[in-house]
């Protein structure tokens, strides 16, 4: 079994901060890509923000110089930095990552997701 645990939503004020933290546990040879996505009421979830197990980074355009995605390897964790949220970064933050649970051949990664966290943002 694999499992993502986030952490650190939570009720913040316009130009806050706040830091999101996904740790992966479980089975796991290696992980690939990590993620962050997101979701707010009535929309479909996207992708704001990737990271590839080598470190290269990837943004959605509304969060670029605001938020930054950083893992720690050794500890099969990912973190979103946010700072200076809006209103409209309302949503359930989800964590993605592509594991691979064995070392056979060929290798097969398969998406894993976390159970959401909350970041709300008052004006």
């Amino acid at each position: 079994q694999v499992q993502l645990v986030e952490s650190g939503g939570g009720l913040v004020q316009a130009g806050g901060s706040l830091r999101l933290s996904c740790a992966a546990s479980g089975s796991i040879f290696s992980i690939n890509a990590m993620g962050w996505y997101r979701q707010a009421p009535g929309k479909q979830r996207e992708l704001v923000a990737s990271i590839t197990g080598g470190g290269i980074t990837n943004y959605a355009d509304f969060v670029k110089g605001r938020f930054t995605i950083s893992r720690d390897n050794a500890k099969n964790t990912v973190f979103l930095q946010m700072n200076s949220l809006k209103p409209e970064d309302t949503a359930v933050y989800y964590c993605n990552a592509q594991i691979r649970r064995g070392n056979s051949l060929p290798p097969r990664w398969d998406d894993y997701w976390g159970q959401g966290t909350l970041v709300t943002v008052s004006s």
